[in-house]
């Protein structure tokens, strides 16, 4: 940091907490680069879960829309989030798991993959039962069956995007192997 002498100061050679020097703008943008584009993915997850949330939770569809949208707003949630955990799952997170834990790990990112899944296959097989027509949408057993995964759901949202931030990246890849990484 400069000072009104010219210097430069000596904390920017100081150590983080976890013993590493800190990043360059330039260096922290590499390293997060991953975070920043999960989290625009999972901006969408959370803004589609709120949106069929707050539907379940007043209980009434918004503005006149038709059930059939609702139900095909349903699926389509289902489909993408599985989508999405399909492709972490056979090109993200084997090459992550190379080197970092949390991907390889039964009880961690991926455990909470197939609780999310059990949940988006009941959902998902409820409101097919609504769109063929063999069931009848009702609103609270859709956010009962959306309450039962949204806790861990949310979590692994959070989760996954901070394992993927700067300053964990940092602790396992080297800036030249950041910019092969996939995503």
């Amino acid at each position: 940091m400069a000072h009104g002498n010219g210097s430069v100061s000596a904390s920017s050679d100081k150590k983080g907490e976890d013993g590493l020097p800190p990043l360059s703008l330039r260096d922290f943008t590499t390293y997060n680069r991953m975070a920043a584009q999960m989290d625009q993915f999972h901006n969408h997850f959370r803004l589609e879960w709120n949106d069929l949330q707050n539907t379940c939770a007043a209980g009434k569809r918004p503005g006149g829309a038709k059930t059939k949208g609702l139900i095909l707003k349903g699926l389509d949630f289902c489909s993408q989030l599985d989508f999405h955990h399909s492709i972490e799952e056979e090109h993200v997170f084997p090459i992550l798991a190379r080197k970092m834990p949390e991907f390889r790990q039964k009880k961690t990112l991926l455990a909470q993959h197939k609780k999310i899944h059990r949940g988006l296959e009941k959902l998902e097989e409820y409101l097919e039962k609504c769109r063929t027509g063999d069931d009848d949408l009702e609103l609270t057993e859709m956010k009962r069956l959306m309450d039962e995964f949204g806790d861990v759901l949310w979590t692994h949202l959070d989760e996954e995007v901070r394992t993927l931030g700067a300053e964990n990246m940092r602790r396992y890849w080297s800036l030249e192997e950041m910019r092969t990484l996939p995503m």
